[in-house]
């Protein structure tokens, strides 16, 4: 619905602390603030709750990449990529992308935040200041001394008996050169094995069920999902409040009478600052938008990951592809529940790792995703037998994109280019790790499972072959990060000991979009850790 096509509410309604965004960091500030009876917090989401089945059972999340949990946003048409734009999912629902993402954990290398530090300006945040929040978080199932945490919010379990053939690809990894390994975000990263997952007694551990469904029903807490964020109430250098369109279209405000937190996402917080006039210059001034504060890193610095799949036909069932028939879905169900057992217990992504394309063994620079069968952004490749699918990306990409505005009307899509494979060494680097999935795929140990490979086909081969057909095998690893970044620069957009937003107050951002550079795995846990950060931050400041 179009600006200005809505009636005013009438009354205002204030709270001590507005959290923008109930995805994974929202759901964690909300909890952690809310934990103090005196303080009122009003939390916005504007997805749907996460009432549906699909966000409790673990292999739920292949059906969750739709237009319902999503905003449906493509990229623009990436120039190193044929023109071709890309998919790019981004979650609408409480607990965001942790109520919709494959539930693998992983925190990334020591070396990634160290960097922060060290390179970024990103004062206070190496490895040793992180640690302490990812253990907060963290009830482990298996794991407990210096780098986990046990009987903190988020489940972290082991898979519930993982098939056959996911074992079968940590020993093809070991015959392709790369180590064993049982806890990637213990002592060292590398490694190949099978993945720890935000899964607690077979039900998905998002941030909305694990933080905030288990706060239960405080008084001062205040949860109001379905509402559109339209823009920030900015007077001076004070953010008084949010704008946003209720059900039924009616636009409403709430005041902060302390401060206004956004945790809206690498898209969605660049994109609701912009919409407030908070930003470069020039990019508002693009979208027809007057500036209010200039903060001119708004929008730059989105760096994501960039996955290349080849998809295996299998020489018999061994994958969960056998059961995506009707009747096999039920049983599978009914399995799940009466048992809590069977492929619905699965995240489909058992196993995995981490390998250096070349160099340094401790800091590896490339990811691997096991998928259980032969799909790619919900898009099964037909064939005989069942499929399986190993996703490689490349972890640490030197090219940089922006996110901007068409306008100021929140239903008009942003323009997002990550950029993607701009930088020379990111198209080496990718293909290598491309190649290692073929490698690892060609070794004894999966004889028995692999038939042929079915995408992009033995046909391609050269570096040149690769990257010409590489749109019809690759996608976003869904990691986007960066827009907002903290650091002590003019382009940095957060101060790094309060993530409080250059020259306003009382307006933080605490959500990936502070990263200054993109880890070296999975982002969830990361912006897990942030915003449990984040929350001491803001209680310290009261």
């Amino acid at each position: 619905m179009a600006f200005g096509t809505r009636k005013q509410a009438d009354a205002n309604r204030r709270y001590d602390y507005i959290v923008v965004g109930g995805g994974s960091a929202g759901c964690v500030i909300a909890t952690r603030l809310s934990e103090d009876p005196a303080i009122s917090v009003l939390l916005i989401e504007a997805g749907p709750a996460d009432r549906h089945l699909f966000y409790k059972v673990p292999a739920g999340f292949a059906k969750m990449i739709g237009d319902r949990n999503t905003w449906g946003w493509h990229t623009v048409p990436q120039t190193h990529l044929g023109g071709t734009p890309y998919l790019y999912p981004q979650a609408r629902v409480l607990g965001g992308g942790s109520s919709i993402n494959a539930q693998v954990y992983t925190r990334g290398n020591r070396r990634d935040y160290d960097a922060w530090a060290q390179e970024c300006g990103a004062t206070g945040w190496a490895y040793d200041d992180i640690l302490p929040y990812f253990r907060k978080a963290e009830d482990n199932d298996t794991f407990s001394g210096p780098y986990h945490g046990v009987g903190g919010p988020l489940g972290v379990s082991q898979p519930v008996n993982p098939l056959p053939i996911s074992r079968a690809f940590g020993r093809a990894a070991q015959e392709a050169g790369i180590p064993y390994s049982d806890d990637f975000n213990g002592e060292s990263q590398t490694g190949f094995g099978l993945y720890q997952t935000t899964i607690r007694n077979s039900a998905r551990s998002s941030t909305a069920r694990a933080y905030l469904r288990a706060a239960g029903r405080r008084p001062n807490l205040t949860v109001q999902t379905g509402r559109q964020i339209c823009r920030l109430l900015v007077d001076g250098q004070r953010v008084d409040g949010v704008e946003y369109a209720s059900v039924g279209g009616t636009v409403e405000t709430a005041l902060a009478g302390q401060e206004v937190i956004v945790t809206s996402g690498a898209i969605g917080t660049p994109a609701l600052l912009m919409r407030s006039g908070i930003g470069g210059r020039e990019a508002l001034k693009a979208a027809n938008i007057d500036i209010t504060v200039e903060v001119p890193g708004v929008g730059e610095n989105l760096q994501d990951h960039f996955g290349m799949y080849v998809v295996a036909e299998c020489l018999g069932d061994f994958t969960y592809d056998k059961h995506a028939s009707l009747h096999r879905i039920a049983l599978s169900g009914l399995q799940y529940l009466l048992l809590g057992t069977g492929p619905a217990a699965s995240n489909l992504c058992e196993a995995g790792g981490f390998a250096p394309t070349y160099g340094n063994d401790d800091w590896p620079d490339a990811q691997f995703h096991v998928v259980l069968g032969s799909s790619i952004n919900d898009h099964a490749y037909k064939m005989q037998h069942c499929g399986v699918t190993i996703n490689s990306a490349y972890m640490r990409p030197k090219s940089v994109g922006t996110v901007r505005l068409q306008s100021a009307d929140p239903a008009v899509a942003p323009l997002i280019d990550p950029n993607f494979l701009a930088h020379p060494e990111d198209r080496e680097r990718s293909i290598a790790a491309f190649r290692l999935s073929r490698e690892i795929l060609g070794q004894p140990s999966l004889a028995r499972y692999i038939k042929q490979e079915a995408l992009p086909g033995r046909a391609v081969q050269t570096d040149e072959e690769i990257l010409r057909e590489a749109p019809k095998f690759s996608k976003t690893e869904y990691h986007p990060v960066g827009t907002c970044r903290m650091g002590i620069d003019d382009l940095s957009v957060v101060d790094p000991t309060s993530l409080r937003v250059r020259g306003l107050s009382n307006l933080r951002v605490c959500d990936s979009s502070i990263m200054p550079r993109v880890i070296s795995s999975n982002t969830n846990a990361i912006t897990i850790a942030i915003a449990e950060r984040a929350a001491d931050f803001i209680k310290a400041a009261r």
